[in-house]
Formats: structure tokens, C-alpha cells, sequence
């Protein structure tokens, strides 16, 4: 089930705070985090029944290992820990990697070893590193004698059981466990309702839009990567940029939907999402983007392995082990390894540059107007990252390396013309209408290229400038709520041309 579908916004939802907060109100609080329960399973076997029977083994098993491990000391307890360790990857492994291992076995081998139909659960990745968490912390003594009920509803908690944020048991437990976020919290309802409507309006009416872009896109590059007829120069910038306003729009849109749902059963989730196009850095975009994701792998990976204090390069090998294991992650793709690779190298570019960086703020700070040569330094920086990430994610959309080594060459060709049917994509509702009032009649070409333009501008207006969900406001008013309802109508309308979120695939 979907957060942007019919059956979940008004069947799924309207039960499940009904049924949760009617239970506690009748003072069967077990009972309703039985029933919350039930409906995080049934959200999850909707989309197929097989994700059942995984999620629950997995459950199960982890459970039982941190619960044998309170029982254990010395080796035993380790030699328990490794196994679960090794489950939860092998878990992983099987379901996510086992094919992308075995067809390049076969390619650099030149053997004929058989690729098995294997039905990737959704959310394996977010629910397997969850529980990994969960056992590393059992064996260090940091978990509480949690119930099979209340750890099951940890992992399963519908709003981050499929995309996240990671969250962690003493984050989310203790608030089921708080009497005093049983009862409704028409605040928080108002609220949570508000954040969801911004969710959704973001990836409904803004990254479904850049995704028609992307798909034409990359299916020219697919049927036609090389010669006439493949995409030009102007056409790579136009898709690349519509990919990372794409996946943004699309993973905000998430976040902010699973926070505000999480809020409306009293539940605060952890902030996974913090403009991270305002990065200066790619070490300032790592801060921002999937913040969950970062503090899992900072926590359990990077800092185990010595983190910064076994010397520079020590440091930067753990930090490219720690975006390999990003990269891996995100799926079974050799584009997604080198998109963390990548990554992962210029974050220690930016760590080795940092002595560079303090000199020429030193150095522009002596100078006259410094605050005006402070500040091109940081649009510099800006542009630099922005690039980055633009370049990368590219990468990570491409079906192959290779395709994206041919999208790439194309940008030394020097064709600049630009496809109407890309630029209709952008085109902007009765504009021609507009420019009629002025008294002007302009080209299509011209229409289409003003319309992709702004549609462009507007996105970047978007996520440099305006507030980020954990800057907004969102205050219980008369006005506020029915702007929320007319977008939340808006988007009704639009659900049916509405595509699955990105991060459903990792």
C-alpha cells in the first residue's frame, strides 16, 4: 500500500487512527498497539503476501537473538551477535544481491550459472539495518526488556516501514510506552495532516512532473545511446537537473508524509531530510541528505572502525568503506557501488581541502568588502557541489555504467538543439493565454523553452530559499487548514497518473 493512493488516504488511514485511539480511549492500550500492529502488517502484505512472511521471520529471529544475548556473557554472546549480524546481510544478500553476484560470476567467468526469479521485499533495507541496530545495541546492554509486541511495532510502524527515516528503538518505544501520548492530540492531528498534504503535494504535482522528463530521457539514451537521433548537450543538462529535482521532491515528499503520519499517532520520527541542495560541501550534503541513513552508518559502521582517530588515512579509508557500504545499499547495480564511490572520495577531498578552505576565508577576510568575497567563495562552493551531485546522480539513474559513460560522451558533441517532446514536459497551462493579453504571439519553441525555464527557476526557488518542513510553521488555523484541504483535493485528482516513490526500490 501506498501513502499516495485512494485505498490508503481514505480507507487505511481514517482506521487506523480510529481504531487506535478509540482502544486507548476504551483503556485497552495493549490492544491498541496490537491493532496498530495488524494494520502495519496489513500495509505492508498489500503489496504481496511473500513481504509478510519475511518481515515476520525476521522479526522473530532478531527478537529472539537479543533476548538470548541478555542470557549470554563472554564468547557465546559475540559468537550470537556474529550470527545475527550475518542474518540480517545474509537476508539482505539473498534478496537484493544474490542475481547482481551471480551474473558477474558469470560474465567474468564465463559460466552459466542460473538466475533465480527472486521477489525483492520492499523495505528490506530500511527494516534489516533497523534490527541490526536493534542487536548491536542488545549486545552492548543498551536495550530495555522490550515486549515481542512493542519491538515488532518498532520495526513495523507503518509511516517508516518502507523508506524510512531509520529509526531507533530508544527513539520510538519509549513513546509508545508514554501515557500521555494515548490520547488524540488534535494539535499534532492538524499537524501531521498539514505535513502529509505538503508530502504528498511534493510528490504528486512536482516529482511526477520532473519524471515524465527523466523517462523520456533515458529511454532516448536507452533505444538510441549513440549517433542521430541521441541526446544533445542541452537535453543531458535538461534531464540531469529534472532527475535531481526529481529524486528531492520525491524523497523530501516522503519524508515529510511519513513524519506528519507518525505525528498524528503522537509518534515523533526523526528528521531525515534538511535541504540538502543548500550544501556547500559533500560533506555538508551528507549532513542533509537521508540523515537517518548517515547517523546508522556513522554510528554502526564509521565509528567502529576507528572513525577519525587512527590517523588521515585510516580516516579515509573508513570513509570510503562507509559509502561502498552506502552505495551497496541503495542496490544491486554497479552504478549505485561508484555513485557511492564517488561520494565517498569527495568527501575526503573536502576533509584534505579544509586547511586550503580556512586560508582563503582568512585571506578574504582581510580584504576590503569582505562579506562580498565571503560570499562568492561560498557561491563557488555551491556550484562546485551542486555539480557534483548533479553529475552523480546521473550516475545513479542510469541503467548501466556503460550508459552512462554514453550520455556522458555525448556532451562532446556539439548538438544543442533540444526536442519539443522533452520540452513538453514543462509546458505551463494556458501560458499562451498570457503572452495574448500582452498582445505578443511567440513561437511554440519559444513558449515550450520560456515554460522549461521557469518551471526550472521555480524548482530551484524551491529548495534554496524557501523553509524546509522542520523550519515551517505549521499552526492550527482555520485558514491554513483548508489551504491544506484544496491541495489535498488537488492531488486526489492526480493520483491516478501517480508513480511509486523512488526509494520503494531500496
Amino acid at each position: 500500500m501506498q501513502f499516495n493512493s485512494y485505498i490508503f488516504i481514505l480507507l487505511f488511514l481514517p482506521l487506523a487512527i480510529i481504531g487506535y485511539y478509540g482502544l486507548n480511549a476504551l483503556g485497552k492500550e495493549k490492544l491498541a498497539k496490537v491493532y496498530l500492529l495488524v494494520m502495519s502488517l496489513w500495509f505492508y502484505d498489500y503489496f504481496n503476501v511473500i513481504y509478510l512472511v519475511i518481515i515476520c521471520a525476521s522479526i522473530a529471529v532478531n527478537y529472539l537473538l537479543s533476548k538470548g544475548m541478555s542470557l549470554l556473557d563472554g564468547n557465546r554472546r559475540k559468537i550470537t551477535l556474529l550470527f545475527g549480524i550475518i542474518f540480517n546481510v545474509g537476508l539482505i544478500f539473498y534478496f537484493k544481491y544474490k542475481n547482481f553476484f551471480i551474473s558477474n560470476i558469470n560474465e567474468a567467468f564465463g559460466t552459466g550459472f542460473h538466475l533465480q526469479k527472486v521477489i525483492l521485499p520492499l523495505g528490506i533495507s530500511f527494516f534489516t539495518f533497523q534490527q541490526i541496530a536493534y542487536i548491536v545495541d542488545s549486545y552492548k546492554g543498551e536495550t530495555k526488556d522490550y515486549g515481542f509486541i512493542e519491538y515488532a511495532l518498532f520495526v513495523t510502524f507503518f509511516p517508516q516501514l518502507v523508506e524510512g527515516p531509520i529509526v531507533l528503538h530508544s527513539e520510538i518505544i519509549p513513546q509508545f510506552r508514554d501515557k500521555s501520548k494515548w490520547k488524540v492530540d488534535y494539535d499534532n492531528l492538524s499537524k501531521g495532516f498539514m505535513m502529509f498534504a505538503r508530502g504528498l503535494t511534493k510528490k504528486v504535482l512536482i516529482a511526477d512532473a520532473f519524471g515524465v522528463a527523466v523517462e523520456w530521457g533515458f529511454s532516448v539514451a536507452s533505444s538510441t545511446p549513440l549517433g542521430e537521433g541521441a541526446l544533445t548537450i542541452w537535453e543531458i543538462i535538461i534531464v540531469m537537473l529534472s532527475y535531481t529535482f526529481q529524486i528531492y521532491f520525491d524523497f523530501s515528499g516522503y519524508s515529510d508524509m511519513a513524519i506528519g503520519l507518525g505525528l498524528m499517532f503522537n509518534i515523533v520520527l526523526p528528521a531525515n531530510f534538511n535541504s540538502p541542495y543548500k550544501a556547500l560541501s559533500i560533506i555538508d550534503f551528507w549532513k542533509r541528505w537521508h540523515m537517518s541513513l548517515t547517523r546508522f552508518l556513522t554510528k554502526y559502521i564509521y565509528i567502529p572502525l576507528g572513525g577519525n582517530r587512527k590517523g588521515v588515512w585510516r580516516t579515509y579509508l573508513n570513509i570510503m568503506i562507509v559509502f561502498l557500504v552506502s552505495g551497496i545499499w541503495h542496490g544491486a547495480n554497479w552504478t549505485f557501488i561508484l555513485w557511492g564511490l564517488i561520494h565517498g572520495a569527495f568527501q575526503c577531498i573536502n576533509r584534505a581541502g579544509k586547511g586550503i578552505y580556512t586560508k582563503c576565508i582568512g585571506f578574504a577576510e582581510r580584504l576590503p568588502v569582505a562579506k562580498v568575497w565571503i560570499s562568492l567563495i561560498q557561491v563557488v562552493q555551491w556550484v562546485v557541489t551542486f555539480i557534483i551531485i548533479n553529475v552523480a546522480w546521473l550516475l545513479f539513474r542510469a541503467d548501466s555504467v556503460g550508459q552512462f559513460t554514453q550520455i556522458m560522451s555525448r556532451l562532446t558533441v556539439h548538438n544543442y538543439s533540444i526536442r519539443t517532446e522533452l520540452l513538453e514536459s514543462f509546458r505551463i497551462p494556458k501560458i499562451r493565454y498570457l503572452f495574448a493579453l500582452l498582445g505578443q504571439n511567440p513561437s511554440e519553441m519559444f513558449t515550450l523553452g520560456l515554460s522549461t525555464v521557469v518551471v526550472m527557476m521555480t524548482a530551484l526557488f524551491i529548495v534554496l530559499i524557501l523553509p524546509n518542513n522542520g523550519q515551517c510553521q505549521y499552526k492550527k488555523s482555520k485558514l491554513n487548514l483548508v489551504c491544506t484541504f484544496i491541495m489535498m483535493i488537488i492531488c486526489m485528482i492526480s493520483l491516478s497518473k501517480v508513480s511509486t516513490f523512488l526509494y520503494f526500490n531500496f
